[in-house]
């Protein structure tokens, strides 16, 4: 018999996903989750399966990059198949080189929207919590982010669900605890030499602060970033014209934010890959408002009373 603790986490959790998605609850869609046997993502296969049986479907990624990782899937495949849970066991035709973390999420959401295809999955839930959140935003503010990377996980992104944002890691460690589960113990979470694992031994040294109110601060920020987006694309829609080579922005005072997003979006009428980094922009912006020539990629941009960018012209040897 469940505890009014454990009740109360799973109804908590069957809210969550309900925000998130409406009308999961009362349909026959399958929810889709990613689980690696830590327990971020046990709590998430042990809540789902509570507040919605027989209507999830597991998978595990094994990256293919410590050899115990196989074993450590196929506990979660064991897991599954006590609870009639379908499970799936996905692995990378190619080894995973270069930034070890950067490729491996990579490869991680391919093989996971593979497996979402091939099973008719509609929605994927992962297991970031109040403390990922938290980690994130910290270590956007060190590096200088704007407000879009401030806006840090985001609860929904496409297919991609996160209900457990909401949730303490403690909350989470202690709900497997209850369930007499022992979860798997990644040495990569205790490697020094990850950014997130230098913040997250950091912040373990402060107490008395609700992690959960992290979410409720990157919640805010998103919801800002969504306003100037909307009130940015209604403006583009009144001021950018394509020309035959490629843009033209026709007003230009405005804050400094809604600027940026204009100018981002007249560059990608010429080169939609083009991806500047912040202060690229930043100084492109500022020389257009002195009215000088400048290049930034491969377009060219002069400014004036009304601002250009198109394609910049081939040098000839």
């Amino acid at each position: 018999m469940s505890s009014a603790g454990e009740t109360s986490l799973v109804d908590r959790f069957t809210a969550a996903v309900g925000k998130l998605q409406p009308d999961f609850a009362a349909g026959n869609d399958i929810l889709g989750l990613a689980v690696s046997g830590g327990p971020d993502s046990l709590a998430l296969l042990l809540l789902s399966a509570h507040a919605f049986p027989g209507r999830i479907a597991a998978a595990t990624v094994d990256h293919m990059l410590r050899p115990e990782a196989r074993t450590e899937a196929q506990f979660v495949a064991n897991l599954c198949a006590e609870r009639h849970i379908p499970h799936r066991i996905l692995t990378p035709t190619i080894p995973i080189r270069g930034s070890v973390q950067l490729e491996a999420r990579k490869v991680r959401y391919n093989l996971l929207h593979s497996w979402m295809a091939q099973q008719n999955i509609k929605w994927l839930a992962t297991a970031h919590h109040a403390d990922d959140q938290l980690e994130t935003l910290i270590m956007r503010v060190l590096r200088g982010s704007g407000i879009d990377g401030m806006s840090a996980i985001r609860a929904k992104r496409g297919e991609i669900i996160r209900p457990l944002l909401g949730f303490s890691k403690q909350q989470l460690i202690a709900y497997i605890a209850s369930q007499n589960i022992t979860a798997i113990d990644d040495p990569s979470n205790r490697d020094q030499s990850f950014d997130r694992v230098r913040v997250r031994h950091a912040l373990s040294h402060l107490e008395g602060f609700d992690v959960a109110l992290a979410s409720q601060s990157a919640a805010a920020l998103d919801d800002a970033r969504a306003a100037i987006d909307w009130f940015a694309n209604d403006l583009a829609d009144a001021h950018i014209k394509p020309t035959h080579r490629g843009s033209r922005l026709d007003k230009h005072d405005f804050p400094n934010e809604i600027l940026r997003r204009l100018v981002l979006k007249s560059l990608h009428l010429c080169d939609p890959a083009l991806s500047p980094r912040g202060e690229q922009l930043q100084r492109t912006i500022a020389d257009l408002k002195k009215g000088k020539t400048c290049t930034l990629g491969n377009i060219l941009c002069v400014g004036g009373e009304t601002w250009t960018f198109a394609p910049a012209p081939k040098r000839h040897n």
